[in-house]
């Protein structure tokens, strides 16, 4: 402890020595958050980095830094935003936040998030500088949850709520590709969950999902929309096609499920309606529906198509 003379307590030294203890305590951080600063001078393109930097690019610290190097390190795409940000944010004077993935020394891919101030003198840009955080965890977080949001958890094809999305916006979009709507249920499933058991049963979907996109492998989509309901979004040219599509699917969707006590047959009933651009998506919805009904009371195992209005089809053709 620093005393003067009299033996009083130097403010002095106390305050530099607390000075130094929160700057530790910055750095450490900071290094455990995964974040270092960075500098750039201009516009000679020098650049300055702390150690944590260069460990986000898996580079020894203190390697010697060329701008155009590490640029190469940055995807095509990140490259390209990077450049038009920085640019606009030299000639404002204002600074930037932008995510961007890079592929290290090392070839390790890892999202890191830039944030940077400009430093102006007489209307001059003369430094750009801030900090780069490893924000890896975060990008692989969020895009976890999208797909457990876009995709059914338990056979991989899209979740409803996707395919309600995608199904809305086609219905909404005037153009000249025709499309069809199949609704797909499977015809003896209740009788493999009561009698083989659940486990049985989530088999069965996962196999129906694998020969539903076997049997259908140019469609726009294909997904789970309910228990043992399936949709499939197709591009179709005419009755005749969708007929055709949907024949695919009767058959590829007929199998047995066996256990050694027991096996039960599955059949495959399916509805489909033309998709008529500007026709609202809950009436094609519906005309597919009455035509899965319709194939079910006929008998199960096959198909019904509910003709469109061939003349609004043509006309939003």
């Amino acid at each position: 402890m620093s005393c003067d003379g009299n033996g009083i307590l130097d403010p002095q030294a106390m305050g530099s020595r607390q000075f130094l203890h929160l700057r530790e305590l910055f750095d450490r951080s900071f290094k455990a958050a995964r974040i270092g600063v960075w500098e750039c001078s201009l516009p000679d393109q020098t650049l300055s980095w702390t150690d944590t930097v260069y460990e986000l690019f898996d580079l020894a610290p203190q390697t010697p830094l060329t701008r155009n190097q590490i640029l190469r390190l940055y995807t095509p795409e990140t490259r390209r935003r990077l450049d038009e940000v920085r640019e606009k944010a030299i000639r404002t004077g204002e600074g930037f936040s932008l995510d961007v993935e890079i592929i290290t020394a090392s070839g390790n891919r890892r999202w890191i998030r830039i944030t940077a101030c400009v430093e102006v003198a007489d209307g001059t840009a003369t430094r750009i500088f801030g900090m780069k955080q490893d924000v890896t965890a975060e990008k692989t977080m969020v895009e976890q949850l999208r797909q457990l949001a876009e995709h059914d958890i338990l056979t991989g094809l899209t979740s409803r709520t996707r395919f309600e999305t995608f199904f809305n916006e086609i219905c909404a979009t005037e153009g000249r590709t025709g499309r069809a709507l199949l609704l797909v249920d499977l015809d003896g499933f209740k009788a493999v969950n009561d009698t083989l058991g659940h486990q049985a049963g989530d088999d069965c979907l996962k196999a129906a999902g694998h020969r539903l996109s076997r049997a259908v492998p140019k469609a726009n989509m294909v997904a789970r929309i309910g228990g043992d309901e399936f949709a499939v979004i197709h591009e179709c040219v005419s009755t005749e096609h969708l007929a055709k599509i949907a024949d695919r699917v009767v058959k590829g969707l007929n199998w047995t499920v066996s256990t050694p006590a027991k096996s039960i047959r599955i059949a495959t009933s399916v509805g489909a309606a033309i998709i008529v651009p500007g026709h609202s998506s809950k009436d094609i919805f519906a005309e597919a529906d009455r035509g899965l009904y319709e194939a079910k009371l006929s008998g199960k195992n096959g198909f019904r198509i509910v003709p469109p209005t061939w003349s609004a089809y043509d006309a939003a053709l």
